[in-house]
C-alpha cells in the first residue's frame, strides 16, 4: 500500500487505546448493514482511542496553518467489508473547529467539533473531551501514565491495532478509508477513566468499567484518498 498516491501525512502523539468487551447485537444495529463484525473470542469490542495529531499535511505541501496540529478523540469498533478488516468509526471528534468544518463540506467525513484539553504533570496526563449538539452531550475524562519499555504484541493486540482500512457512513455513501504505518510497538499504561459517556448508545454496558488499556508514542501515517464502498 505505501506504492500507492497517498493523500495525506499524519504523526501521531501520545496514542492511547482503551477497550471494553460489548454484546455484539449492542453494535450491529448501529452499523450500516453492508459491514459485519469482527469477533474475537465471539465478542465484540469498542475501541476509544485519543491522540495528538502533529504534522497533518496534504501531500507535496508544507502544513497549513490551523490544520497542522489538533487534539483527537475515536469511537470505534471492528469490522469486516468485502473479505477486508478493519474500523468502524461511530465518532471521530477534533479539537479543530476549522477541520470539522473543512470535512463536513459536502457531508464528506463525518468529523464533529468538540472541546478537548489535553494536560501533562510529569509522566502522567489528562485528557478531557466534551461534545455538546442538541440531542446530547457527550463526556470523556481520563487519566494516563505510560510504563517505560515494549510489550511483546501477542493475537489479541494484533488483532485490536494492526487495521489498515476503515468505514465511515456519510451522508449518501460508506465510505472508505485506507491508512499505511509501520507495526505499533505497544507500551503498558495505567489509564483510570473517570468520565464517559461516548457512544451513548451503549453506555450502560461501559459506565464505570475500566477498559483494557495500551500506549504508543509515536507513529507516521499516511492516509490515502476516499474511496465509495457502496
Amino acid at each position: 500500500m505505501w506504492k500507492k498516491p497517498w493523500l495525506l501525512t499524519q504523526q501521531w502523539h501520545d496514542v492511547v487505546f482503551l477497550h471494553w468487551p460489548i454484546q455484539p447485537h449492542e453494535l450491529q444495529q448501529r452499523m450500516p448493514k453492508e459491514l459485519k463484525l469482527d469477533l474475537y473470542e465471539d465478542t465484540a469490542w469498542l475501541g476509544i482511542v485519543l491522540f495528538k495529531v502533529k504534522g497533518n499535511r496534504f501531500r507535496f505541501m508544507p502544513p497549513i496553518p490551523k490544520m497542522n496540529s489538533f487534539l483527537q478523540l475515536n469511537v470505534r469498533t471492528y469490522v469486516t467489508c468485502r473479505e477486508r478488516k478493519g474500523i468502524y468509526f461511530f465518532s471521530s471528534d477534533v479539537s479543530s473547529n476549522f477541520i470539522a468544518q473543512i470535512t463536513s463540506i459536502g457531508h464528506f467525513l463525518p468529523y464533529r467539533y468538540a472541546e478537548i484539553i489535553c494536560s501533562r504533570k510529569g509522566n502522567i496526563l489528562s485528557l478531557l473531551h466534551n461534545y455538546r449538539n442538541t440531542n446530547a452531550d457527550e463526556s470523556f475524562h481520563v487519566t494516563f501514565e505510560p510504563k517505560a519499555g515494549e510489550i511483546e504484541s501477542h493475537a489479541f493486540e494484533k488483532w485490536l491495532v494492526e487495521r489498515y482500512h476503515s468505514w465511515v457512513r456519510g451522508q449518501k455513501h460508506l465510505i472508505r478509508i485506507d491508512i499505511s504505518h509501520m507495526p505499533w510497538r505497544l507500551q503498558r499504561v495505567n489509564a483510570c477513566v473517570e468520565t464517559n459517556t461516548m457512544a451513548p448508545f451503549i453506555k450502560r454496558s461501559i459506565q464505570g468499567k475500566q477498559p483494557i488499556a495500551h500506549y504508543a508514542k509515536k507513529k507516521t501515517a499516511r492516509i490515502f484518498p476516499p474511496i465509495f464502498e457502496i
